[in-house]
């Protein structure tokens, strides 16, 4: 008997514009100590089977047909009741977003003990180890002291590792994991994988793992589930999917994976595209981006970073002495050349957001200084004079759910930027230019009027992307950009930037975990650990021969892609 079984299922999303399938006719099962991972496009779907597994759609999203059974019992249409029951205990979720997921409230100790009492006859005290024991599990260092800590005070990486000691902590039989490695360095993906697969083998427990990493999929699951809108196009071993695809999706989405074997000067492309037709590629030449305000050509350094310190405190007190902090950047100093993409590589928790953060002045440094194009930014106090530097920096954060105002439509959100800077002539020119971004970033100018929660995670980073473009910046701060996308979206958006920088000479800070494409994007990485800037190098001097030992260690994790190589599948893509 299947673990979980999903019979003929369909969900559907009313709306006064008719009704939409999210998930058309869906069948899979998974067995007791199975891996499978559950791929395809932001939009096909993958959350939406997770969230309707657990009873957690959102409204009015709602299943119209169809059975889910669990251990061969019907959990599909029960109360809201009985469903709490099987929350937590039976099934385990690690929810994509870590920030919209816990309480803002409460402490991490508060919420992990809940969990635990709501699932397990424990003392106070047993509940306490135990969430001691599941914060050390998930690698979060201090756990005594993290544990008397807010979510906000958690780095991205650091609240994901919180998320899925939450789910791990009534011991499920079944976990449902919705991008759980999106936000975490290698190091920390590698330990958490381990953590699922041990769960699975030792303790017969199954799992769902909903992701867009290919190398995660090729090397922890025993099967995948290929989606693409709202239809499962391919199901079976992930060796004879990702080796041999059958479906000509599958084979097109694979060829897209980024190569962490050599550097290719182009992403390939997904082109396997039903019913939408062709998407539309931009000529940066003849397009408004291409007209960039102020340009001229600067020599020396673009941007630099000087001995740069910040810290935060961790516990306040009225006494000086008494306050305990983290030291976020400890004297990190590096520079950018202008027209060059510079990495910034770490595990979460290292500083690498901290210091985009203090770049775009949103972080006042406690000692050192930025200089950009020859001005010492940290020195400018009137937002008057600051306003000319920060239309030509802009950054795409790593969180696309909360960067985004969830009352102001798409085509609004892109277009404050181009009304605040006063970069059109008139609000006509302002709505084509929004409409041709919302094309390039691949979600269709007829997208500006929904409203960001109408969208997936991949889809709304894709908004985010533009409205960093939208101003035309000279420097663009990439805080995991792609954390969020499916490898074929990732492609479409890493060749863009590639396009934009090619034409417009545009400078990049280039922060992500996700090494094949740190690789494939950068001239030179800096690698930090604990605040602290270790090394930087030349891309393929790091990724050949790295000097520091932490260095080392992280190309030493980096998850091998074992399916079809990118070269053999010219056939399948276009780019």
């Amino acid at each position: 008997m299947a673990l979980l079984e999903v019979k003929n299922l369909r969900i559907e999303y009313p709306s006064r514009h008719g009704v939409h399938a999210a998930v058309k006719s869906l069948s899979f099962e998974i067995q007791r100590g199975e891996i499978v991972g559950v791929v395809g496009e932001s939009g096909a779907g993958k959350s939406t089977v997770g969230n309707a597994v657990i009873d957690l759609l959102s409204p009015p999203g709602r299943i119209a047909s169809g059975e889910v059974y669990l251990d061969g019992d019907l959990i599909s249409g029960l109360s809201t009741e009985e469903m709490r029951k099987v929350r937590g205990s039976k099934i385990g979720f690690i929810f994509q977003d870590p920030m919209t997921s816990l309480n803002p409230l409460f402490t991490v100790e508060h919420q992990l003990k809940e969990t635990i009492h709501a699932n397990m006859d424990v003392s106070d005290e047993e509940a306490y180890q135990r969430a001691l024991s599941l914060m050390e599990q998930v690698g979060i260092p201090q756990p005594e002291n993290r544990l008397k800590q807010f979510p906000h005070q958690f780095s991205g990486g650091m609240r994901q590792r919180v998320v899925i000691a939450i789910a791990l902590a009534g011991e499920p039989d079944l976990i449902i994991a919705d991008e759980p490695t999106t936000a975490l360095d290698v190091s920390i993906q590698d330990q958490i994988l381990a953590l699922i697969r041990d769960l699975c083998i030792k303790k017969n427990v199954g799992c769902m793992l909903v992701t867009h990493d290919m190398g995660v999929v090729s090397n922890v699951t025993d099967r995948i589930a290929v989606m693409y809108r709202g239809d499962l196009v391919e199901f079976g071993e992930t060796k004879k999917v990702l080796g041999e695809p059958e479906h000509p999706y599958t084979h097109s989405l694979i060829s897209a994976v980024p190569r962490s074997d050599i550097k290719l000067d182009r992403f390939p492309l997904v082109n396997y595209i039903e019913e939408a037709g062709e998407m539309k590629q931009l000529d940066v030449k003849t397009h408004w981006l291409g007209q960039s305000q102020d340009h001229r050509a600067y020599t020396g350094s673009l941007l630099q970073v000087d001995n740069v310190n910040l810290r935060f405190v961790t516990k306040d007190s009225f006494f000086e002495s008494r306050r305990q902090y983290v030291q976020a950047s400890n004297d990190v100093s590096f520079e950018v050349f202008e027209g060059e993409t510079f990495g910034l590589v770490g595990e979460s928790g290292s500083g690498k957001s901290t210091i985009a953060r203090v770049i775009a002045g949103l972080y006042p440094p406690d000692e050192g200084r930025v200089v950009f194009e020859g001005v010492d930014l940290t020195a400018l106090k009137d937002e008057k004079a600051r306003r000319p530097m920060r239309r030509q920096m802009q950054m795409v954060f790593q969180n696309p759910y909360t960067s985004m105002n969830p009352r102001m439509k798409v085509q609004d959100i892109i277009a404050e930027p181009i009304r605040f800077h006063k970069l059109t002539e008139n609000e006509q020119q302002t709505r084509q230019i929004v409409a041709d971004l919302l094309d390039h970033v691949g979600l269709g100018s007829a997208s500006g009027v929904k409203y960001p929660h109408e969208f997936s995670g991949g889809q709304r980073q894709r908004i985010s992307i533009a409205r960093a473009l939208a101003t035309r910046p000279r420097l663009l701060i990439c805080d995991e950009p792609t954390s969020a996308l499916d490898v074929s979206v990732q492609a479409q958006i890493l060749n863009l930037l590639k396009d934009l920088q090619d034409e417009l000479n545009l400078t990049m800070l280039f922060i992500s975990h996700d090494l094949p494409v740190i690789r494939q994007m950068c001239d030179r990485i800096g690698v930090m650990q604990k605040g602290t800037l270790l090394e930087v190098a030349p891309t393929e001097q790091l990724f050949t021969s790295p000097q520091h030992e932490y260095s080392q260690q992280l190309i030493s994790l980096m998850p091998e892609f074992t399916g079809m190589r990118n070269a053999s599948a010219s056939d399948a893509v276009s780019g």
